[in-house]
């Protein structure tokens, strides 16, 4: 079976040098690379089972983003945040050494993926935002800041499971494995046994201080970051997804790059893209 190797890289924030974790899957020198970014309380295993079966085709690498799994934690918790998330992508994509790559960015690994491929001379050949865009809901974000910063504890995996599952449940229909693995992925002991969620916990700083006006703000510069796009690019959105509006999906597809939408039914957000078919979808995206 295929393995992943584990790499490292070093990036740089205003608070000083931190480094970056990622899983660099199939030939190292494949010159077709697709860099695959999770969401903002998940990891870079997420995309284990994509990744094996794109390797063959791809040089895959998924990067752990900073303050999450295996990569090392900001000194201030403020710059946990779009635009050192991208600077950090671009330092990985120096190591990488490749011309262009593809990009497939779930929730926060799409907005990344946008302020990117929004950037003069970008290296990005295709898009894929998987249920993100440029408006986000509120009531959604409100939802997902809310249990972002709990400190919650378990004394036991299953019970920590659990949580994950419950949390994570409009992710839509997995097996009782599926759901093992999206938990386990996520979850370590802390030194007393306990189990905790794999983050920096002030992830939580910028949410907690963000103003209405600083939202609109920020709504703003992503739609005009989105409007740059010149890519071809692919909006997979959940058909029961909270975050991404349908009407917000509409507009993608009408302006900036004017994204193909694909949604899926029974899910919310977002797609795990753990099956088949959902796998599918990417590769006659990418590969079409």
């Amino acid at each position: 079976m295929t393995q992943a190797v584990l790499k490292t890289v070093q990036c740089i924030s205003p608070a000083g040098l931190h480094s970056m974790a990622y899983k660099e899957w199939g030939d190292a020198h494949n010159p077709n690379v697709l860099v695959c970014v999770h969401g903002v309380t998940r990891v870079s295993d997420d995309f284990d089972v994509m990744a094996r079966d794109l390797c063959d085709t791809y040089r895959v690498v998924c990067p752990d983003v900073v303050g999450r799994g295996r990569s090392g934690r900001l000194g201030n918790p403020q710059h946990y945040a779009i635009p050192q998330y991208v600077s950090d992508m671009v330092t990985l994509l120096a190591r990488l050494d490749a011309d262009s790559v593809d990009w497939f960015g779930t929730s926060m690994g799409g907005l990344i993926g946008m302020g990117l491929a929004s950037l003069r001379d970008n290296p990005i050949r295709r898009l894929v935002l998987n249920d993100i865009g440029p408006s986000i809901n509120g009531a959604a974000l409100a939802r997902i800041g809310e249990y972002i910063g709990q400190d919650v504890r378990f004394d036991t995996f299953d019970e920590a499971a659990l949580y994950i599952r419950t949390i994570s449940a409009s992710f839509g229909p997995h097996t009782d494995e599926e759901w093992h693995k999206l938990a386990s992925d996520v979850l370590r002991q802390d030194e007393e046994g306990k189990w905790k969620r794999h983050y920096d916990l002030r992830l939580a700083e910028p949410f907690k201080t963000m103003t209405p006006e600083a939202a609109s703000i920020g709504e703003a510069m992503l739609w005009a970051a989105y409007d740059a796009i010149r890519c071809p690019t692919l909006l997979v959105r959940g058909a029961q997804s909270d975050l991404l509006l349908p009407e917000v999906a509409q507009a993608m597809t009408q302006r900036g790059p004017k994204a193909k939408l694909v949604e899926l039914e029974g899910v919310g957000h977002a797609p795990t893209f753990m099956h088949a078919q959902q796998i599918q979808v990417a590769k006659d995206f990418l590969l079409g």
